[in-house]
């Protein structure tokens, strides 16, 4: 059997990287479409105030994936077992249907990704290998923070969107069962509650990303 080199997983992360912000995702997952009866009626028409707040909401959700693609491959580039590392890049992989079914979304509003992704996937990359470093409890139990947080976030963003908006709609509610899975796993798999101040800049580093992001 072949030995791991010990640039090997850095080999792959840059790959990682290069693949979320370059390339265009491929989701293993149709995108998610209103219940049948909801498809059947007759929605109506997005007004063009609608088209760009529908739009601005979806491009901070494609931020946020590929900061939690960034998250999570920071966090497994440390990972001190190999089934944390699995996890991790488990979850990474079903956060990429989120960003194709979000880019997908954002093309049929006539928009585009944040600008700032590149700073995004960056500065999330090097927090996750930071919190990794406290080891895997600890990296775990940040996960579970990341995705209460983010649960929360898709909350507000299913109250914000345009009721009429169904498309967006179905997705940011699959995205936010998804979420509630991956907090679920990183909990049974070992993860440690995070101590109060760190959720709070865990918070407050999120509201400064999706403000911005909102716009550029």
């Amino acid at each position: 059997m072949e030995t791991e080199q010990p640039l090997d997983p850095w080999i792959g992360a840059a790959d990682r990287a290069l693949r979320a912000l370059f390339a265009p995702a491929h989701a293993s997952r149709p995108v998610p479409q209103p219940p049948a009866p909801a498809r059947e009626g007759s929605a109506p028409e997005l007004s063009p105030d609608e088209r760009r707040r529908a739009a601005a909401l979806m491009r901070v959700n494609h931020a946020g994936e590929i900061a939690a693609q960034a998250l999570y491959h920071g966090q497994a580039i440390v990972a001190r077992s190999e089934a944390t590392r699995r996890l991790l890049l488990a979850a990474a992989r079903e956060e990429t249907d989120h960003l194709a079914w979000c880019e997908s979304r954002l093309q049929e509003l006539h928009s585009r990704p944040s600008l700032l992704n590149p700073l995004w996937y960056a500065g999330s990359f090097f927090i996750g290998a930071l919190a990794a470093l406290a080891g895997d409890r600890a990296s775990l139990g940040f996960v579970v923070e990341t995705e209460r947080q983010v649960e929360g976030h898709l909350d507000q963003h299913l109250g914000r969107l345009p009721p009429s908006d169904l498309r967006s709609r179905a997705i940011v509610q699959q995205m936010r069962t998804d979420e509630v899975v991956h907090g679920a796993d990183a909990r049974a798999a070992g993860g440690t509650e995070l101590p109060g101040p760190i959720s709070a800049l865990m918070r407050h580093t999120a509201r400064i990303m999706t403000g911005i992001a909102y716009w550029v």
